[in-house]
């Protein structure tokens, strides 16, 4: 993903924890820690208006609920539970770089066998740059001094010897909020930084991508920016995202099981709501083909 990133990704806050080697912090051996990789992605950003949204991430940890070595210590401690470092560094992303199935591996280490149950994401340098050129500098309201926390829901279990991996999704559309009126460029007046990340285990979700297009005759012709919908099977909308220039696009991070899917875009006659099911670790594809909506001529 271009640009190094943290958040995300947000296609952006992967980790993950691979084989098993000695760590000379924490002492242990191949059947006490396994590997981590961390990736961040973005769910899309639905302004044509933005061309950059960007944050620097300069530390992320996670909060080992349960170890299977007593002994382990972090960096840090919350409710009595240690905290281990996955990355110390800074990391510059643009997260509108970080969308249909494009990540940033954040961290790939070992770390202590065990539970986790809560990562923290530390990031600074938040800003704003729209299509005009105008810069919008941002507040973070926790993120700079106690880490944003996201926690991990399932918890992830990392076993000694083994690998796991977790998916940062950064939602641009709910963490940049825009102030005054987004029916122009010219109209918004600023944002307001509310980060909104979800974590994902890549071993208990899966993928959804496809191409959106319409027919020429009978020739198939990509369409960009067509918003691609995911409900669940209550119809409340559980995420979204965009076709890039070749019709395509990915979403990424989906837990396991049924949602309804349709694919819209201005101009263009919404297509019917379908079923799709999201299988652990696979990749779902559904495409879309969308009508015109009739042009009026007059007499």
């Amino acid at each position: 993903m271009r640009t190094k990133i943290f958040l995300y990704a947000l296609s952006i806050f992967s980790l993950v924890f691979v084989a098993c080697s000695s760590d000379s912090n924490n002492g242990g051996n191949a059947e006490t820690m396994g590997k981590l990789t961390l990736q961040l992605t973005d769910a899309p950003f639905p302004f044509d208006m933005v061309a950059e949204a960007n944050v620097t991430l300069f530390k992320v940890d996670a909060r080992l609920a349960e170890s299977e070595d007593e002994d382990v210590e972090g960096d840090s401690e919350e409710d009595g539970y240690p905290f281990i470092t996955l990355m110390e560094e800074e990391i510059p992303v643009n997260l509108l770089d970080l969308t249909n199935g494009v990540t940033e591996q954040l961290a790939d280490l070992e770390v202590p066998a065990g539970t986790y149950d809560l990562i923290r994401v530390y990031v600074k340098g938040v800003n704003v740059v729209l299509t005009d050129g105008r810069t919008f500098d941002l507040k973070v309201p926790s993120g700079e001094q106690t880490g944003i926390k996201i926690f991990i829901d399932p918890a992830l279990t990392v076993a000694g010897g083994l690998s796991s991996d977790l998916l940062l999704d950064f939602d641009v559309s709910r963490s940049f909020v825009a102030k005054g009126s987004t029916k122009s460029v010219d109209g918004i007046t600023g944002f307001n930084f509310k980060p909104v990340i979800k974590v994902s285990n890549l071993s208990t979700a899966g993928t959804l991508s496809g191409v959106v297009s319409t027919l020429d005759g009978e020739t198939p012709v990509a369409l960009e920016n067509a918003q691609i919908t995911v409900l669940d099977l209550e119809n409340n909308e559980v995420t979204s995202a965009a076709s890039d220039v070749d019709g395509a696009y990915a979403i990424m991070g989906l837990e396991a099981g049924t949602y309804k899917v349709f694919a819209s875009l201005n101009g263009y006659i919404s297509t019917e709501t379908v079923e799709v099911n999201i299988v652990a670790a696979n990749k779902t594809t559904q495409d879309f083909v969308l009508e015109p909506e009739a042009t009026e001529t007059g007499n």
